[in-house]
């Protein structure tokens, strides 16, 4: 019998290691392990950072300087529950109850065009139930994670039983719905930074199922002109933006909707290589309207500097890598649609809103997940964070880990 060799090379009769050295990034433990680091690690940041971004404002209102990370803490805690909950429930269980989770999450975003929605900057995107506000539109991205790989999943298999009708995208039918329909609700808002994220979200979902190139791209034209025409035409504040973003600010512009980015700007360069040191932001003294939460990135890079803000990117890159290595080695062919439409929904949304802060795109919204302040957007990103868990550890290596066979 022909002897194996360990990982050194020596013949100790153990199986050798492929993962060493620069290998150890392809390891499905290591990727369990760094997307588990890199969520806890972006919480606990964006908790600091809220409170170094928030005390500012809120001593200036006579509050206390406190009361914005308490209460982002409380979120974090029930995230936190929800997300130990997500990770415990069978895959199976994700399947059958996806479309039911959709249909909620699709009710309540449709609460928003009733008394009970509250508008802000513009976006009808809110609910106030009992004195608490929420997004549904937060929900209705995991929402949309969870079903969509699951319809399409179906509409292929009814396709290789040769129950394909006349024409054969009726099949496609059920997703395509569900998807228009919740693209319709979120635009009704007129909320951009959202709809660009459910747009990312379907066209992924749809692209990594195997749907036909030639309808996907008519699909996201028709999304990209949706998203284009109803939004700006009909908010001329947004289209200042968007020219702001790719133009030149006049002298009146710069006091108005220049404004923000200018000082998000300000912000990053004025941090340098190590930052002013941390909670010594100028910018957060009432200069930077959300400093807290959508433009917290140039808080952190004004505080920390380029050190920090590579840091808080290199943990998005961790995190994108890890959901996308276990997508592309588990043989659960649901458990990897999920965790790609995840991946581009919370590593995609953190890259478009940095590229918002530097400069590179119009001021459209979107906070940075699980470091922004905000409580749905946290929950549900926490949520998001179990649901990938659940996924991840259905990856055989993972799963021999965490179950010990």
């Amino acid at each position: 019998m022909a002897k194996t060799t360990d990982s050194t090379g020596g013949g100790t009769g153990m199986p050798q290691n492929p993962y060493r050295g620069w290998r150890a990034i392809m390891n499905p433990l290591w990727c369990y392990y760094g997307f588990l680091a890199s969520v806890i690690a972006t919480t606990v940041f964006g908790l600091m950072m809220v409170f170094s971004s928030s005390s500012v404002d809120l001593v200036a209102q006579g509050s206390s300087p406190w009361s914005q990370v308490v209460r982002q803490t409380v979120y974090c805690v029930i995230g936190l529950v929800i997300a130990f909950a997500a990770q415990r429930i069978k895959v199976e269980d994700y399947q059958r109850w996806s479309l039911a989770f959709l249909v909620f999450s699709q009710f309540f975003q449709l609460l928003t065009r009733t008394p009970l929605g509250r508008s802000a900057n513009g976006n009808q995107g809110w609910i106030s139930i009992g004195g608490i506000s929420m997004q549904p539109a937060e929900m209705l991205k995991l929402a949309l994670c969870i079903w969509l790989p699951q319809a399409l999943i179906e509409a292929q298999r009814e396709i290789r039983e040769g129950k394909t009708p006349t024409h054969p995208w009726t099949p496609y039918l059920t997703p395509i719905c569900g998807f228009v329909l919740s693209f319709g609700l979120i635009m009704l808002g007129r909320d951009l930074g959202t709809a660009m994220i459910i747009v990312i979200i379907g066209f992924v979902a749809f692209l990594v199922s195997g749907f036909p190139l030639r309808w996907l791209l008519s699909l996201a034209v028709v999304g990209l002109v949706g998203i284009i025409g109803f939004s700006v035409m009909g908010n001329g504040n947004r289209t200042q933006r968007i020219m702001a973003a790719y133009g030149k600010c006049s002298a009146d512009d710069i006091q108005g909707v220049c404004y923000q980015s200018i000082h998000g700007l300000y912000a990053m360069a004025s941090g340098g290589l190590s930052g002013v040191g941390l909670g010594n932001s100028r910018e957060k003294w009432n200069y930077l309207p959300e400093a807290h939460n959508d433009f917290i990135f140039a808080v952190i890079g004004e505080e920390l500097g380029f050190f920090g803000a590579a840091l808080v990117i290199l943990a998005f890159i961790i995190m994108g890598w890890c959901m996308l290595r276990i997508a592309l080695t588990t043989k659960n062919r649901y458990a990897g649609m999920v965790l790609v439409c995840l991946d581009v929904w919370l590593v995609g949304q953190a890259l478009i809103n940095i590229c918002v802060v530097l400069g590179l795109l119009p001021v459209i919204g979107l906070p940075l997940p699980f470091v922004s302040a905000g409580g749905t957007a946290l929950i549900m990103c926490l949520m998001a964070a179990g649901v990938a868990l659940r996924m991840i550890r259905t990856q055989p290596d993972v799963k021999a880990l965490v179950t010990g066979a």
